[in-house]
């Protein structure tokens, strides 16, 4: 039997709201949890209306985030619940702190890069997460865990060159409809959600039952099979999984400047000199054609510079290919702009960040 305490107290973070977020979410409320943060950047769209039980069309027609519709759905499922929405991308905008707080993560996701950077996240933080994917009436749900199982040990070359492709379910979606024919995600999404939140509570509550841990839950729904196989890998060389441990704390935040904080750094740690690895991303000042020396200043971390290149009407048109970016990936105290904040350089709110002081790591959880 459950444990209604146990349950309520957990804190769970659902990353993406779409067809499956939607059902994980409904389920949760359902279930008694009450602390859930929620991540996700898109809008509701005309087409997520057939398989998203928490949208409507006037949320479609005034193109409202998901996560505040979400939110507003789910408060009146239960008003006491205690929700916290995050509008942006888990590869750059959730601090490790965040995850650390969380017991459980479920990934509602559609790429594998998101599911790489949830796992990442994860891994660091030593806490498990749950995994589901569907298309059609095919379906999949896994459990990784630290020191158990990790998804990025589990792709193989042809998995991991994959990475940067990121097309979300409604590019899909249209896709399939141009081609005469539409998912029917809404069926799927149903039975992989329950699953997820069902393997969920089995994290929270282990008496609960047994873990799909290193296992893969497989739901076909044309011919109904149903089957569960091995899907365990954990490499010990895998940087991906690396856990941040142990986590101190800093007076720095991410509204300190660079200077202030490898300065607040050298006195906390009884170094002489700091280095600020920028563990998720580069901060990239400047970009040139690669045919001239000729300089744009972008000042900006590393996964907006193509959006900053588009908009910019000299270098429009160009593709990245062409063009060369200076990038920082460890900041030192010669780095050119300590006046820009940690933020500035791409550094969420409530994370920790990597500091290499006298050849030795350091963990430091930014104050918030």
């Amino acid at each position: 039997m459950l444990n209604q305490n146990q349950i309520s107290s957990a804190n769970i973070m659902v990353v993406g709201c779409g067809a499956l977020g939607n059902e994980v979410l409904k389920n949760l409320v359902l279930m008694g949890v009450t602390h859930i943060t929620v991540v996700d950047f898109d809008i509701v769209e005309t087409g997520n209306l057939s398989r998203s039980i928490l949208f409507t069309k006037a949320d479609a027609e005034q193109r409202r985030l998901k996560i505040d519709v979400v939110a507003e759905r789910l408060k009146q499922l239960n008003p006491d619940i205690d929700m916290t929405t995050i509008c942006g991308d888990i590869a750059y905008n959730v601090g490790l702190g965040l995850i650390k707080q969380m017991d459980v993560i479920i990934g509602c996701v559609d790429s594998r890069w998101a599911r790489f950077c949830i796992n990442r996240l994860a891994m660091r933080a030593g806490k498990p997460w749950v995994d589901g994917g569907i298309d059609g009436l095919e379906g999949t749900a896994r459990v990784f865990m630290p020191g158990k199982n990790c998804y990025a040990c589990n792709l193989g070359p042809e998995g991991l060159k994959d990475l940067a492709r990121r097309m979300p379910c409604s590019g899909i979606i249209r896709r399939q409809e141009q081609a005469g024919s539409a998912p029917t995600t809404s069926i799927v999404a149903s039975v992989i959600g329950a699953i997820q939140v069902q393997e969920a509570l089995k994290l929270i509550q282990p008496e609960f039952g047994t873990s799909l841990c290193g296992r893969m839950f497989y739901y076909e729904g044309q011919h109904m099979e149903v089957h569960t196989a091995q899907y365990e890998a954990y490499d010990d060389d895998c940087a991906e999984h690396e856990c941040w441990h142990p986590i101190s704390h800093t007076k720095a935040d991410v509204d300190t400047c660079v200077q202030q904080a490898l300065h607040i750094w050298e006195q906390e740690l009884g170094a002489d000199e700091v280095e600020l690895c920028l563990a998720n991303d580069c901060f990239v000042d400047y970009v040139s054609r690669r045919d001239n020396d000729e300089r744009t200043m972008v000042m900006c971390p590393g996964h907006k510079v193509e959006e900053m290149v588009e908009h910019n009407n000299t270098l429009c048109g160009l593709s990245s290919a062409a063009l060369y970016q200076n990038e920082y990936k460890h900041i030192t105290a010669a780095f050119p702009y300590p006046d820009l904040t940690l933020q500035q350089l791409g550094i969420p709110s409530n994370d920790v960040v990597h500091v290499v002081a006298n050849g030795k790591d350091y963990y430091l959880a930014l104050s918030k």
